[in-house]
């Protein structure tokens, strides 16, 4: 039996194009769109990123998980740089109980100096941020399963700490891991394994040094839940779909586009790879064309076949 596949929502992340009203109101449109469809909704956790707005990722998204229960809620992915890590724990097991076990904990080693350099945050070497990120995952892990956690790492330690009330169920960790030593501790702890979209051919071959990184470990490759966050543009024409890609603005392209035939054809390939979860930018919005199509019918045509 395939595995049921399932949609997140990565709403914008703030604009300097609408009022803050207006913002506000397609928000929780979209918010309405994806409900009963959609599994969740995502944010990143960034400072600052060149000159655009952006909202902070744990407030927005703690303020999503309230204004639409229905969702799972997780962040895409936490910069393990900004937080104390038992803090951190205590963030999550603290949302997890609030939100009724909704909660997905991703986490990352951190990759963007120039908002750590803005803010004053130590922005080490990669080696010393991946090692702190495995530090952090020692440390959540322990104070979510422990009554009174002690942790002495390099980098991070604790004593005695005390996390009530414990998270349940603990929350899923998502590590998104590209580089080698990423990928053997997404094999060592996480439960989901996230990646950005690239071309069929690159993600391949991440998907096979992440089968190595697992065996290497001893782990089964099966056990850990590959996800990917992918941008996509989707209208039932042409006509539609090329009004809503010649306002494609950002850094990144635009990802999957089509009519819904055409995007189902374009996710079978990454579906027969293993990947089951989908974090979706949805193109054009807050023109709310693209959820529509990718809730009603690309969804749906995806868990028929």
């Amino acid at each position: 039996m395939m595995a049921l596949i399932e949609f997140g929502w990565m709403p914008p992340v703030g604009s300097d194009k609408q009022s803050r009203h207006e913002f506000m109101a397609n928000l929780r449109h979209g918010l309405a769109l994806i409900g009963g469809h959609f599994d969740s909704v995502w944010f990143p956790d960034h400072l600052q990123f060149e000159d655009r707005p952006f909202l902070e990722g744990w407030t927005t998204l703690t303020y999503l998980a309230a204004l639409e229960p229905r969702l799972k809620v997780g962040h895409i992915v936490l910069c393990q740089l900004f937080r104390n890590p038992a803090l951190l724990a205590k963030m999550a097991a603290t949302l997890q109980y609030l939100t009724e076990g909704n909660f997905i904990t991703g986490i990352g080693a951190g990759w963007q100096e120039e908002e750590c350099k803005a803010y004053n945050i130590p922005f080490p070497g990669p080696g010393q941020r991946v090692e702190e990120l495995d530090e952090a995952l020692q440390i959540m892990k322990k104070l979510w399963r422990e009554d009174h956690a002690t942790f002495e790492g390099k980098y991070h330690r604790v004593t005695n700490a005390f996390c009530q009330p414990k998270p349940e169920p603990i929350p899923p960790i998502m590590v998104a891991a590209f580089q080698p030593r990423m990928l053997r501790m997404a094999a060592r702890h996480a439960d989901w394994w996230n990646i950005t979209f690239s071309d069929l051919a690159k993600t391949k071959e991440l998907v096979s040094k992440l089968d190595e990184a697992c065996q290497a470990v001893g782990r089964d490759p099966k056990t850990i839940r590959r996800t990917a966050m992918i941008g996509c543009y989707c209208a039932p024409n042409e006509r539609k779909l090329k009004e809503l890609t010649d306002k494609h603005t950002g850094p990144f392209g635009l990802g999957l586009v089509g009519t819904p035939a055409q995007l189902v054809e374009q996710f079978k390939p990454f579906i027969d790879l293993g990947f089951d979860y989908f974090m979706i930018s949805a193109g054009g919005f807050p023109d709310p064309t693209t959820l529509e199509m990718l809730a009603h019918e690309v969804l749906p045509a995806l868990n028929a076949r």
